[in-house]
Formats: structure tokens, C-alpha cells, sequence
């Protein structure tokens, strides 16, 4: 294991480039922070290229065994004064993985008989990339369908608010027109969230092969999805301002599906 002393080392210095979409996408590398989430995708069968450890974090780590499949040619051990100036976030555990990401094509999804679908048209805030796919994990949908994305899948603050999620739930990535065509193949009713729409979301029927389409906070879905949606629906709005975090917003949809579901 090679130990890491200078804050102006090639690898701890190009970590930080990785934080431009433009560097992940010529590197083919992506940031992965904490145990839990570098187990999670050992889990999925991600390629890990290296592993950069402080041992004085991660003695107090609660997913002690998780470098026990990691080459130690891989794991780069690194001062905590050093850690925390290449670690995104607080409280870390001692544990920074760089690895490759995968591709997430339509075609790869493995969906249920009765699928329940969650598509983002635009999404733009890598944090309520991670808080949707936390909300896919809990409520085990099939999919999320990012389309047109505005944010990268593997930012690593998409990564962080998953909580390891982005390694859990199957994602693909495409155009508005390749998901509503998938969509009108696979027999899946699509619900636009629209705050204009006349059906409240707890009046829907979700029991059926269902997607719910999100559009971002400012602006809402464009006209493609209006127009093309097989209805739209809306989330009750009783105080002075008319719109959730559209993270909520998914979370109370889909947990209602859920709820008819009787999951």
C-alpha cells in the first residue's frame, strides 16, 4: 500500500479535477465517498480504479471488511489532514474511491410485469438527483428515466445524496422522445406532475403499469411531455407557495403508488 504525504501528489491533485463533467468524462472516472457506498457498488460490479484510505477515519467505520477485495496496488493510504482536503463531505469515514462508471441504456432495463416507472425530464440539481434515486431505493420502483439531463449522473454530489442509491436502482439515461417511445412499447401509462393539471395524484389509479414524469422546480415539464402524457396530475398546494422541492414531490407520488400497490 502506498502511502500519500503531499497535498501536491498527481493523484490527490487530479481528484479534484474530477470534479468537472469534462475530466469524469475524458477520465472515465467518477468519485465515490464512504464505505457504505463503495460496498454498495462492489455490489453492482463497478470497476474500481484506486482507493485512496485514511486510517484514522476509517478505524471508526461501521463496514470495516469492504477493502478486502481491493487490491492493495489499488488502496493509497493518505494523511487525515490530507483526506480532508480531497473528501466532499463531513463526517467522512475515511474511504475515497475513483471508479469507472457504466453506461445506462434503455434497452438494459430489466423491468416487472407491473412496472412502476420514475422519469426527470431536465434535471439540473445533482442533489435531488440523489434524494430521487434514495426515494426509488426505498420504494423499490423498477426504474428512474433521466431525460435530457441538465446535471451529470456521476457528479459527486448526485453521488453523496444517493447514498450509495445511484448503485441500487436501475437508471437510464436518454432523450424525452426515446423514453415515451419505450413507454408506448412496454404498455406503461405516463402521468405528467403539472401544477395546472385538474386530477389530484391520490384520485390516480398507479395499480397499472404506471410512470410519473417530474420536471424541474423553475419550470416545470416542457410542452412535449404535457402533450404527450397520458394525463396529468397534481399535488395538492394549500399554503402560499405553489410548488414542493421536486424531490417531494416524487416521494409523495410514488409512495402513494406504493401505498394502492399495498406495498
Amino acid at each position: 500500500m502506498e502511502k500519500i504525504t503531499s497535498l501536491q501528489n498527481p493523484r490527490i491533485k487530479n481528484i479534484a479535477k474530477l470534479s468537472k463533467a469534462k475530466e469524469r468524462r475524458e477520465q472515465n472516472l467518477f468519485i465515490i465517498e464512504g464505505a457504505r457506498e463503495l460496498m454498495l457498488a462492489l455490489s453492482a460490479n463497478y470497476v474500481i480504479d484506486s482507493v485512496f484510505l485514511c486510517q484514522e477515519l476509517f478505524a471508526k467505520t461501521d463496514y470495516p471488511d469492504v477493502l478486502n477485495n481491493i487490491p492493495t496496488n489499488k488502496i493509497f493510504e493518505v494523511t487525515e489532514s490530507g483526506f480532508e482536503k480531497i473528501a466532499y463531505r463531513e463526517g467522512s469515514d475515511g474511504l475515497l474511491t475513483l471508479a469507472r462508471p457504466k453506461s445506462h441504456h434503455l434497452q438494459d432495463l430489466s423491468l416487472s410485469d407491473n412496472p412502476f416507472i420514475i422519469i426527470l425530464e431536465a434535471v439540473e440539481k445533482p442533489g435531488n438527483l440523489g434524494a430521487i434515486l434514495r426515494t426509488a431505493d426505498a420504494a423499490q420502483v423498477d426504474a428512474v428515466i433521466i431525460c435530457d439531463p441538465a446535471t451529470d449522473l456521476y457528479n459527486a454530489n448526485a453521488v453523496r445524496s444517493s447514498v450509495g442509491c445511484l448503485f441500487t436502482v436501475q437508471t437510464a439515461v436518454c432523450s424525452s422522445s426515446e423514453a415515451l417511445a419505450f413507454l408506448k412499447e412496454k404498455g406503461i401509462r405516463s402521468f405528467a406532475a403539472e401544477l395546472q393539471a385538474s386530477q389530484w395524484y391520490q384520485d390516480t389509479d398507479f395499480k397499472q403499469a404506471s410512470a410519473i414524469v417530474m420536471g424541474t422546480e423553475a419550470d416545470g415539464l416542457t410542452n412535449f411531455w404535457l402533450d404527450n402524457a397520458d394525463a396529468r396530475i397534481k399535488i395538492p398546494m394549500r399554503g402560499q407557495i405553489d410548488s414542493l422541492n421536486v424531490s417531494v414531490s416524487t416521494a409523495v407520488i410514488t409512495f402513494e403508488a406504493m401505498r394502492q400497490r399495498g406495498f
